[in-house]
């Protein structure tokens, strides 16, 4: 046997290199696996955190609208005490289609900003690249 078809264990008998090579290759694979493996239940417990985060954002922004139904009544009632409820509830309700109308407007001005949902200045450049590997590339 030569240096290169054996190996010296640390017990002092000789191994094969073929069996070295096949046990580091199941060894690697089983590494994977396991790593794999661990991935997978990290995920998943990432996963139920993520959800039950969502949930929770859910459920404070739902809260949210109700507070802000909550407030709205009261600017109502605090205003009633100087006029009668219904001019109140109006001007609150003019009041809140304004703004409305407001966001809507800068929404709709912000999309128009984006529009078309293209690349456009990055497929320039690659427009202008490629003419000018072109223009090279006939010279």
């Amino acid at each position: 046997m030569t240096a290169q078809d054996s190996h010296r264990t640390d017990s002092g008998a000789t191994e094969p290199v073929g069996d070295l090579v096949q046990r580091a290759s199941q060894q690697l694979s089983q590494l994977v696996r396991d790593e794999m493996r661990l991935a997978q239940a990290e995920m998943t417990e990432k996963g139920k955190r993520f959800g039950k985060g969502g949930g929770l954002f859910g459920g404070a922004g739902l809260i949210g609208v109700l507070t802000l139904q909550a407030l709205v009544a009261t600017v109502i009632a605090a205003l009633s005490l100087a006029m009668d409820i219904w001019v109140a509830a109006l001007i609150v309700t003019g009041v809140l289609a304004a703004i409305t109308a407001l966001m809507a407007a800068l929404g709709k001005k912000q999309i128009s900003r984006a529009s078309p949902p293209t690349p456009e200045r990055t497929l320039d450049s690659v427009k202008s690249d490629v003419a000018e590997i072109k223009e090279k590339a006939q010279r």
